[in-house]
C-alpha cells in the first residue's frame, strides 16, 4: 500500500536529489516543489499547468509548459457537436515567455508567445483560467471547495528522476468562450480538470491517462486513472472521487484498447474499478525533431462502469495514449 502524506513536504533534498520522505500520495498539494527548475537537473527538468474544462458543448484545454530548454504552450477549444477545433501551439526555443510558480498555488502562471495568451491566477478557493488566440478566448472561474480531494502523487523512477504530479477531479467551472467573435457561455454543470506537474524526467516516456468528471445516481464523479509510466515505481495514480472524497487505487490497472481501431470501447479494470471509455473523438498529434518527438491520442468521449460496487455513467472525459522523447 502506499503511503498517504498528510503533513507539507519537500520534493527534493539540498543536493537536488529524490527526498524519499515524499514518496507517497496525498489528497492535498502538500508537496514543496521548489527545488525544480534552474541550473540543477537541467535539461530534465519538466514544469507544467494543464487544465481541461468540459461544458455540454465544449471543451476547452489550455497548458503552460517550460522543460529547461523550451516552452511549450498550447490552447485548444474543441465543438463537441460539430467536432471542429481551433488549436493554437507555440514552442519557444530558448525557453522565455513562461511564468510558472514554485509550487501549485504559490503564484500565478502566465504564457506569452506568437498567437496566443494565458493567465492562471489562483484566488481563495478559485483558481481564474484566461486564454486567446486569434481565433478564440475564454474567460472561466474553477471552484474548488474546501473539502475536495485532489489525487497527488510523488512518482520516484530513481533518486535524480521523479515527478510529482496533481490530478484534480470535477471541479465545477464557469465563465465565457468566444469562438470567431460568438459567444458561448461556460454554464453550471461544466467541469474542469487539473493537471499540475514538477519533476525531472527520463528522456523516454510512455503514458496512458484517462479522466471523466459528471454527476451519476446522484453522486458528483470523478475518474483519474493512469498507468505505463509508473510500473515499477511503487505508486500509482489512479483513484475515483465520489462526492468530494478521493478513493485512491494503489493498484496498476489493465488498459485494453486499440489505436488502429480507436473508436473501439477501451477498457480498464483492476483494484475495484471496471470502467470502459467509448471514444467519440480521436485528437491525433505528432512531431518529430529528431532528439525531440511526442506521439499523443487524446481520445474524447464517456466513461461508465462500477467501482466497489457503485454504478456510474456518462462522465464525459478522455483517455489517452502518449509517447514522448524529451
Amino acid at each position: 500500500m502506499e503511503r498517504e502524506l498528510t503533513a507539507p513536504v519537500s520534493l527534493t533534498r539540498p543536493d537536488g536529489t529524490l527526498n524519499p520522505e515524499s514518496i507517497g500520495w496525498a489528497r492535498r498539494p502538500l508537496v514543496d516543489t521548489s527545488g525544480i527548475g534552474g541550473r540543477r537537473g537541467w535539461p530534465r527538468n519538466k514544469r507544467w499547468e494543464y487544465w481541461n474544462v468540459v461544458t455540454p458543448t465544449h471543451v476547452l484545454a489550455l497548458t503552460v509548459s517550460h522543460i529547461d530548454y523550451a516552452a511549450v504552450h498550447e490552447v485548444w477549444v474543441f465543438d463537441r457537436r460539430s467536432q471542429q477545433a481551433w488549436p493554437a501551439a507555440a514552442t519557444v526555443l530558448p525557453a522565455r515567455g513562461a511564468t510558472l510558480p514554485a509550487s501549485l498555488g504559490a503564484g500565478p502562471a502566465r504564457a506569452r508567445a506568437t498567437g496566443l495568451a494565458i493567465d492562471i491566477t489562483p484566488g481563495e478557493g478559485t483558481v481564474r483560467l484566461r486564454a486567446e488566440t486569434s481565433a478564440v478566448s475564454f474567460d472561466v472561474t474553477v471552484t474548488r471547495p474546501a473539502a475536495h480531494d485532489c489525487l497527488a502523487v510523488v512518482v520516484p523512477w530513481s533518486r535524480r528522476r521523479f515527478q510529482y504530479t496533481v490530478k484534480d477531479v470535477a471541479l465545477p467551472a464557469s465563465g465565457t468562450l468566444v469562438i470567431d467573435g460568438q459567444r458561448h457561455d461556460v454554464p453550471a454543470g461544466s467541469w474542469a480538470v487539473l493537471d499540475h506537474g514538477r519533476g525531472r524526467w527520463p528522456y523516454d516516456v510512455a503514458w496512458n491517462w484517462g479522466a471523466g468528471s459528471g454527476v451519476s445516481g446522484g453522486h458528483t464523479i470523478g475518474v483519474q486513472v493512469g498507468g505505463r509510466w509508473t510500473a515499477g515505481t511503487g505508486s500509482t495514480e489512479n483513484g475515483i472521487l465520489v462526492d468530494g472524497v478521493m478513493h485512491k487505487i494503489s493498484s496498476e490497472l489493465d488498459w485494453r484498447y486499440d489505436l488502429a481501431d480507436w473508436r473501439r470501447p477501451w477498457r480498464v479494470t483492476g483494484g475495484g474499478l471496471d470502467a470502459t471509455f467509448t471514444p467519440e473523438y480521436d485528437r491525433r498529434a505528432s512531431s518529430n525533431l529528431v532528439v525531440v518527438s511526442a506521439r499523443t491520442d487524446q481520445c474524447f468521449g464517456t466513461w461508465s462502469g462500477t467501482f466497489d460496487g457503485l454504478a456510474f455513467d456518462g462522465l464525459y472525459g478522455w483517455a489517452e495514449d502518449v509517447h514522448n522523447r524529451w
